[in-house]
């Protein structure tokens, strides 16, 4: 029985991660999903950024910054193995709108309800 050193084991299951990563920032760039995105390399988060593109393991993110009263916009190339995590908003309602302003299934088409044939 030919075993392969335990060492090549941790290797295998970061090039798994990696591939994962890549698919779902695939995903997120064709819907231009805003993500939060942590530097692992530079201790930092970067704020809803779009990424633009995808080449290799070069991922470029898009996205604006404020310092003060000025506006910053910025387009960052950073590698996939700097990435130590991403996340991305599902949904936000505001606290201070009125319960008449949020939408409900009243505001749905009839042909779209759920139950109605």
């Amino acid at each position: 029985m030919n075993m392969a050193p335990t060492s090549a084991l941790p290797r295998i299951e970061r090039i798994r991660g990696v591939t994962m990563l890549h698919r779902k920032l695939e995903r997120f760039r064709l819907e231009e999903r805003p993500v939060w995105v942590y530097l692992l390399d530079q201790q930092r988060w970067i704020e809803r950024a779009l990424v633009t593109e995808i080449e290799g393991d070069l991922i470029t993110l898009r996205y604006d910054d404020e310092d003060g009263d000025e506006r910053h916009s910025w387009e960052e190339s950073v590698r996939l193995a700097s990435i130590g995590a991403v996340s991305t908003r599902l949904a936000s309602v505001s606290r201070s709108a009125a319960a008449d302003d949020l939408p409900t299934t009243g505001d749905c088409p009839e042909a779209e309800r759920l139950g109605r044939s």
